[in-house]
Parts: C-alpha cells; structure tokens; sequence
C-alpha cells in the first residue's frame, strides 16, 4: 500500500456522473483513508470532499452544434484539468460521462503513465463506434452498468467490468407520499405530474415551451397537479423564473394580484433537490431522455419521454445513431415500454395524447409499472455496483499492480 497521502484525480461532467462519483469517493475514502481527491467535480463531488479544480457545469453542454460554440472554454477547462494532474501526479485517474472530453483526458493521461479507469461505460455501441479504440489503448479499466455492454466491450478488447446499475440501489424517496404532499401542499383529490426536463440550461429551455403548451391541454380533460423539479442548485444558477416563466399565459403575468387566476392551475411548482420524491409519489412523469428516464423506471413510475436538439445537431447525428430506440428503458427491455417523442415527434399534442392515455387509463399505467419492474430487476447483480468499482480501484492501488493482474480481473462479479 503506497504510504502517507495519495491524490487521485476524479472527473465528472453531467449531474449523474456527479452523484455517481460521489458515492464512488464516499465508498474509496473507507478503503483508502490516506486518498485525497481533486478534478472536475459538481455539487454532490464537493460535498463529498472533492477538491474542484474545475466546476463540472463548465461541461454541461449536448448536441453537436452547441458543442462547438463551447469548444474554446471547454479546452480552456481541459488545459487546467491537464495542468493540475501534471502536477500531483495522481496515482489513478477516475473519469465518467462526457466522453468527448474524458476520452481526451484519458489519452493524455495514459502518456504520462497516469492509469485511467472510467466509470460508466460511454454508449459508443449506439454511435461513434470507433472511439472504443481509444478506449482500448488509453483505458486501463471500464465499468459498465448495462448487462449488453459487457459483451460489446470485451468483443472489441476493452478491459470491462459489469457492475450493475449504481442507481439501483441509490434510488428511493426520503419521505412519504403523504409527508411530500403535505411538505409542499400538494391536493391529494387530483393527479400528480412531474416535469423533468433536464439538467443542462440548453436542454431545458428547448424542452420547456413546449411542456407548457401541453399543460393546458391535459389540464382540460384531466385536472391534475403539476410539479418541476429543477436540477441540482437549478434555481441559483438559472432563477425561478427561467422554469416558470414559459408556462406563465399574458392573463397571469399582467395580474400580479390574481396569480390564482385563469390558467394559474398549470403552471407548476418549482421543487429542487427532492426528484426522486418528485417522480416516486408522481401519477406520471414526463421525463427528457437520459439517466433521469432510469430513475423513474427504478422507482415504477409511469412516464413520457422526449427530447430535442437543435435542428442542425438533429440532421447531423442521424447519420450517427445506430439505435432502435432512444430512451434506456427501452434499450434495456428491447421493446418499447415508454413513449418516445424525438425531436419533431415533441409536440404538445402529443405530449398530451400520450399523458391523458396513461393518466385516463389505469390498466395502461399498470402494465407499464409491470414492464418497468422487470427492466428494474435486470440490473441488480447482487452487488452494491459502486462498492463493487470501489473495491476494484483500492486494490489496483493497494498493489501498484497492471490491472490484468488483479484477482478477477475482467470478470464480472
């Protein structure tokens, strides 16, 4: 075991690799005491004790063009990333999420002889296929958390590990469907719908129009309750009014004095830091494609999917995607247990039609909380996924060994 203190570079760019590398350090620092952590590191990596030499929000950024107008501060964060590991010459490096820039990290790493282990496979199987040959020479370890990935990697040479889906066992409310209804003075007379519309400012204010347009509609038919919930430290970084404003009609916004007026009933309360509660106690969610869709799935909550890019980033990576569906959920069961609505198919109208089915039919929403039980039980392994990596990690530290030494090595267990 190397003595006295050891550095270990961390990075993380989008909100769940940020949750999941949280857990990860928590789990490394009852391994590894002497570890101390520094990188690229969110909310939840700060409070778990990582030093950010970056903020991860620097890197929230998706589709191909809205990248590229990000590019010269994004490398700007990279150098910096760069220059700090030069530095402290860590003993390992963790990276997870935004392949484009952690794949890029990785390759300079691995030639300053700094182990690179990545965390949460990138999903190369559906697009980009050629960077898993990056991954093969500059990654000393992958973790997968879909059970078809392992097979993928291992097919192409990547030395991979299947730990199971981490939020598996991360995911449930802290409190009680009557306490969050009474916390926030919720009616327990109509249905709940939950919002989730994203993580990243981009995303959201492409998704938000159009979910306050389908609000009015679902509304006449179907009264319900509706509920936002904001991403992490969401509202101090983009305010209340960037998530209400969209679904605010001209009647409200000109009589301060009335805001219970016509149309007050849909828009939403703004919740922040409680999404799991959101979507646990929710009737339905209408969910942005990405890790979120996961959680509503572990959590058997009935859902709606959608997203969109812009239309430029949307022309040019069709030619990319090699998928038969979009959302996880449905990946994982290969068949479509969700509703999809991609890019043009995100329309108000159906986003309604396809919300009334599930809120106005009780047996659709049941057969769908049965289809999502089974996609929930195909990702336990048994193992606290994240206890699992961290147990892998400590050891390749504890040896100073190559990884293809370890005991286990590229077995999944």
């Amino acid at each position: 075991m190397p003595a006295g203190p050891i550095d270990i570079l961390i990075s993380a760019g989008e909100a769940s690799g940020d949750l999941y590398a949280s857990t990860l350090v928590t789990h490394l620092k009852s391994l590894l005491p002497q570890a101390r952590f520094f990188g690229c590191a969110g909310p939840r990596m700060q409070a778990a004790g990582v030093e950010p030499v970056i903020d991860s929000a620097k890197l929230g950024v998706v589709g191909l063009v809205e990248v590229v107008r990000h590019i010269p501060e994004i490398y700007g964060e990279y150098r910096k990333l760069l220059r700090e590991a030069a530095r402290r010459r860590p003993v390992l490096a963790i990276v997870t999420d935004s392949p484009d820039f952690h794949l890029r990290v990785a390759a300079q790493l691995h030639r300053r002889h700094i182990p690179v282990h990545y965390l949460i496979a990138p999903q190369v199987w559906a697009w980009r296929t050629g960077r898993v040959h990056t991954m093969r020479r500059h990654l000393e370890a992958l973790y997968c958390i879909f059970p078809f990935e392992e097979a993928f990697f291992r097919k192409h040479g990547v030395p991979v590990h299947y730990i199971g889906h981490p939020l598996k066992r991360l995911v449930k409310p802290s409190l009680t469907r009557d306490e969050f209804f009474a916390r926030h003075g919720l009616p327990l007379d109509r249905p709940l719908v939950t919002l989730l519309p994203g993580s990243r400012r981009g995303e959201i204010g492409r998704h938000l129009p159009i979910l306050a347009a389908a609000l009015p509609l679902i509304a006449a038919r179907c009264p319900s309750t509706f509920l936002l919930a904001a991403p992490p430290e969401g509202l101090s970084r983009f305010g209340e009014p960037f998530f209400t404003q969209p679904f605010r009609p001209p009647s409200i916004q000109k009589n301060k004095e009335n805001p219970s007026g016509p149309g007050a009933d849909t828009v939403p309360r703004v919740v922040e830091g409680q999404t799991w509660d959101a979507i646990a106690h929710a009737d339905l969610v209408l969910a942005a494609s990405g890790t979120v869709t996961m959680e509503a799935a572990l959590l058997g909550t009935p859902m709606v999917t959608y997203y969109r890019v812009t239309g430029l980033s949307w022309w040019m990576g069709r030619f990319l995607v090699d998928v038969p569906f979009y959302t996880m959920v449905n990946l994982i069961a290969e068949e479509r247990v969700v509703p999809e609505l991609i890019q043009n198919e995100m329309t108000a109208e159906n986003l309604a039609r396809e919300a009334l089915r599930l809120l106005e039919n009780p047996d659709e929403a049941l057969r769908m909380r049965q289809r999502l039980a089974r996609v929930s039980a195909s990702l336990d392994t048994g193992r606290d996924p994240l206890a699992l990596a961290a147990e892998w990690i400590a050891r390749r530290i504890e040896s100073g060994t190559n990884e293809s030494r370890w005991p286990g090595a590229g077995v999944a267990q």
